[in-house]
């Protein structure tokens, strides 16, 4: 993996474009034709190549080949963020009538964007607990049509059995999508274990420096096709050809990046166990985390997210915030600087709290994306504002 995502695929030649071993940036919104009848047979689908950058771009299509090499899957696609690869996917799959079978922590907006479904488009949601194969068939019902999965799930780190959500998905005929955000595909690749769509918020670790905003859909070819030309081409949610870029930049580093995410971070969950001002610590690295067997099993590194607990509740939860230094007071994840963040009052503040409560979210659960400073900083910091809180 880790030589595979500096030598990304370039099935055009266009990375190499005049020997430059960086991808060119194609900085442009419409392409030439040779002549009319060229035109007509790029828009009847009959020649392969470029038109406009809403439907395609080489620097993005770059992008492209690349998440999809590294999720092994066929094809990908690149959105203006992630929020627009996950709404161009689930619209793609789901009719009036459809039932979406959800982990039961997601994100905030993606927690909105199914409430949206629910109320203008007459598609129901359930949020379960998909920790084990008869979980999942609990909760299934004969108009299930998508099972969407956060796995780790934000901001809980609790894991979703993918093996048993794809074995149970695709007896019935529904699909798996699975949100890879958090762990990446470095350290796992749901399309191995059975799911048929991976989507990614890019501007996390993909990218790795906070310096973009762009999201990546990967699954079968005629899908991602159909994608292409329908909820991307209509809706407009296109990435843009710099981000695309960026992100093409990040990636080549992203192994390396995650191994030091993944030391500091159980380093750091250790000690906040043993912090007298912290009541639960919810990380997948850690020996003693609840489900260390499916954890083994489906990945290779606990990622650089932990939820922790303060004993203090939803008060104590936002006191710490504002006694930090060295860590930023910021929502997002996945780069250098070391994030914190209040669910309850930030991300998931427009989740009603008996939602919050069923998605696991305690009103004094902190979450740390931990950065890429030296870890015994980031404990410093910490342990002053924790003290503070006791």
């Amino acid at each position: 993996m880790r030589t595979r995502l500096i030598h990304l695929p370039d099935k055009d030649g266009q990375a190499e474009l005049l020997g430059s071993i960086t991808p060119p940036l194609f900085q442009t919104s419409t392409f030439v034709f040779d002549s009319a009848e060229q035109g007509g047979r790029r828009f009847a689908g009959e020649e392969s190549g470029y038109i406009y950058s809403r439907l395609g771009n080489p620097t993005t299509r770059l992008l492209e080949e690349a998440i999809a090499d590294a999720e092994g899957a066929d094809d990908g696609l690149a959105f203006a963020s992630g929020m627009a690869a996950i709404s161009a996917t689930l619209i793609a799959l789901v009719k009036t009538g459809q039932h979406v079978l959800v982990s039961r922590g997601i994100y905030g907006c993606t927690f909105g964007l199914l409430e949206m479904l629910n109320q203008r488009f007459g598609v129901s949601f359930t949020l379960a607990d998909l920790g084990s194969e008869e979980a999942v068939r609990a909760n299934m019902r004969p108009e299930t049509t998508v099972i969407y999965v956060e796995t780790p799930i934000n901001p809980t780190m609790e894991l979703v059995d993918l093996a048993a959500c794809a074995k149970v998905a695709h007896e019935q005929g529904a699909k798996l999508v699975v949100d890879n955000t958090f762990a990446s595909p470095v350290l796992q690749r749901p399309l191995e274990l059975g799911a048929d769509i991976v989507v990614h918020s890019a501007t996390k670790y993909l990218g790795g420096h906070g310096d973009v905003i762009l999201g990546l859909m990967a699954g079968p070819k005629d899908f991602v096709a159909e994608v292409r030309m329908t909820t991307l081409k209509d809706i407009g949610g296109m990435a843009a050809p710099y981000d695309a870029w960026l992100v093409l930049r990040g990636m080549k580093t992203l192994s390396v990046r995650m191994r030091e995410h993944c030391r500091s971070a159980e380093e750091i969950a250790v000690k906040l166990q043993q912090h007298p001002a912290v009541e639960n610590v919810y990380y997948p690295g850690l020996s003693d985390f609840p489900q260390r067997e499916l954890y083994e099993r489906q990945m290779e590194g606990g990622g650089g997210v932990i939820g922790f607990t303060v004993k203090s509740g939803y008060d104590g939860g936002k006191k710490l915030m504002n006694e930090l230094e060295l860590c930023r007071r910021a929502v997002s994840l996945g780069e250098v600087h070391t994030l914190i963040q209040h669910p309850a009052s930030m991300t998931h503040s427009p989740v009603p709290p008996e939602v919050r409560k069923e998605m696991g979210i305690d009103d004094g659960l902190v979450r740390l994306a931990v950065g890429l400073e030296d870890p015994r900083d980031i404990w410093a910091d910490l342990e002053q504002a924790l003290d503070s809180v006791r």
